[in-house]
């Protein structure tokens, strides 16, 4: 029998972890089963037509269709799996994920399209399944198989949550990365989560099991030796134990081979010297982090059972940021109990003040499974009915308070963590009360004007940002020379911005800079004696401003005169993938790289 494992990410660089465990578990362990199966994995994106999904799907003829549900694509399932039934007769369809494990018996009866429903971890109940659907492994039926829901005479039959998989059990699924290419890397070496956050489905198992790092060492050493871009660890808190996170930043640091970036979600409270010392050696985007700081309301962080020294992670936060080799992300979650809009206003704020690289806004979703569901009429909690379960309202905030602050999100993401604007920004926003004071108005006019309305492109989003400030009546007379300097940072735009002032007339001394100059902008060319004026002409940009730009990104402070500022494509910054930029005085003939 063939049983296809359909995952449906939310973006087409995803790659779902999950089904690929579930088939590569039951190659191992499903024993004779396997050898009448034929398993195969399908990935597609929300973003596929239902069409597309039901000809694909239909196409593939399985006898078993595998479903992984999330909140991102629940309701999509739901509707494939009803269209599917219809043109594929005798089909079974199963689902399992955490969307479906919490409320598995209340979710058969309310799609009579499913078959049944896998609850908890999934690749041990895959396998058994397989075996008893293939009439092998010496099991008669489903009755007594721990994780499963199904029909029996009419009835729902729950037998409760799968136990626990031995996480040295799951094969590594990466054995040919060529399947994998221009996709994130999702790896897994611990499950469970020893916190208990009350809108978190990791405090439904405060259990923590570790795969053992004999076994990660030889998956790390995969994942470097193929050189992938990028790695997301899914732990979800990767430093809870001191032990095994500092055995895989350490051997990734001493076999670094200058490709890959490891992503990991950590506990910033639980970072100390030994951790810093070791990050200091790192190569430069070698590593990120991501710490969900959520609140710095002492009262909203006690209601979400979320523990932690907010100080001492700021503290942490800081020096991180002070090494200069590290991405950073900092998390926020709006509509949580006790946090007003005025309250999230000054969590904002206290995250921007720390200079993250990127600052995500997210919104409260009330989960099945987890505390925040039990709390619903204590908070007043109004949120979406269906999937993602979004807040709407609380005692705390209001729906008109909430819009407010998805503006807030949609120009935070777009302009602050894009990381396109970062000049501008630093020149802009001590004009307003707040950083958050800032995206607030940006927002009114973001909406007022329709932007929210359509796409834009990089090109707009400087006119869009400079036609605001510019209605703002600020005193900004620089900004161009920002908006210029942030626009070349990131690319040799082939269209050049109608406020920004013509190059022709400087095209004779910005040949002769390149061909008289090469030591200032090119030094280490210069020395290799492999410098080519005409060459390095073509892949690079040159730019006379009136102010210090690059001066005042490290000082805050503005000095005039006139600067010949080199973008160098060829060199990138591996945080921010800025151009390597050189700025000359031309006044005192000095320059700083």
């Amino acid at each position: 029998m063939k049983y296809l494992l359909c995952a449906i990410n939310a973006k087409y660089i995803h790659t779902n972890l999950a089904v690929h465990c579930l088939k590569a578990y039951a190659k191992e362990h499903g024993k004779d089963a396997c050898l009448g199966a034929d398993i195969e994995v399908c990935e597609y994106t929300i973003n596929h037509h239902m069409d597309q999904l039901i000809q694909a799907l239909f196409l593939a003829r399985p006898d078993v269709l595998v479903f992984s549900c999330y909140i991102w694509n629940i309701s999509i399932i739901k509707e494939l799996a009803g269209e599917m039934k219809k043109i594929l007769p005798g089909l079974q369809i199963w689902v399992g994920g955490p969307e479906v494990s919490y409320d598995g018996a209340v979710f058969l009866k309310d799609n009579p399209q499913v078959d049944l429903v896998m609850q908890g971890e999934g690749e041990a109940l895959f396998t058994s399944l397989l075996q008893i659907h293939e009439g092998k492994g010496g099991q008669t039926g489903l009755e007594g198989l721990p994780g499963l829901v199904y029909r029996k005479d009419g009835r729902i039959i729950d037998q409760g949550m799968a136990p626990f998989v031995d996480l040295d059990q799951i094969p590594f699924v990466y054995k040919d990365f060529g399947l994998f290419k221009n996709k994130i890397l999702y790896y897994e070496t611990s499950r469970g989560c020893p916190f208990c956050c009350s809108y978190c489905l990791s405090s439904v198992d405060e259990k923590v099991r570790f795969r053992s790092l004999k076994l990660v060492e030889e998956e790390l050493e995969a994942f470097l030796e193929a050189g992938v871009p990028q790695v997301k660890f899914v732990d979800r808190t990767f430093n809870c134990n001191k032990n095994h996170a500092m055995f895989i930043w350490t051997y990734i640091k001493d076999h670094d081979r200058g490709l890959t970036n490891f992503h990991f979600e950590i506990a910033g409270d639980l970072l100390d010297e030994e951790s810093f010392a070791l990050f200091e050696q790192m190569r430069p985007g070698l590593i990120q982090l991501e710490i969900g700081v959520q609140s710095t309301n002492p009262e909203t962080l006690a209601a979400i059972r979320r523990r932690m020294d907010i100080r001492q992670i700021f503290s942490h936060v800081d020096r991180i940021h002070g090494m200069g080799n590290i991405h950073q992300h900092l998390d926020l979650i709006a509509g949580l109990p006790y946090e007003g809009f005025d309250q999230f206003r000054k969590s904002f704020d206290d995250l921007y003040a720390h200079k993250p690289d990127q600052l995500q806004l997210g919104f409260l979703k009330v989960l099945k499974g987890t505390y925040m569901e039990e709390k619903v009429q204590d908070y007043g909690l109004l949120y979406r009915d269906g999937a993602p379960y979004e807040v709407l309202a609380s005692h705390w905030i209001s729906y008109e308070e909430i819009l407010e602050l998805k503006g807030v999100e949609e120009l935070t993401e777009d302009y602050y963590n894009s990381g396109q604007f970062q000049a501008s920004l630093a020149y802009a926003i001590p004009a307003f009360p707040s950083p958050f004071a800032f995206f607030q108005a940006f927002s009114h006019y973001y909406r007022a004007h329709d932007c929210h309305l359509r796409s834009h492109s990089r090109l707009a989003k400087y006119e869009i940002l400079r036609d605001f400030l510019g209605q703002a009546g600020l005193d900004l007379p620089w900004l161009d020379q920002f908006l210029l300097m942030d626009l070349y940072l990131r690319e040799r735009a082939k269209a050049r911005p109608a406020w920004a002032a013509g190059q022709e007339v400087h095209r004779a001394f910005f040949k002769s800079m390149y061909r008289d100059h090469g030591d200032l902008l090119f030094p280490r060319l210069t020395a290799e004696g492999s410098y080519d004026s005409k060459k390095m002409a073509g892949k690079s940009h040159m730019e006379l401003f009136d102010i210090d730009v690059k001066g005042f990104l490290e000082t805050g402070r503005i000095r005039q005169g006139t600067f010949c500022c080199l973008f160098d494509y060829q060199d990138r910054d591996p945080l921010s993938y800025n151009a390597r930029l050189v700025c000359l005085d031309l006044t005192a003939l000095t320059f700083n790289t």
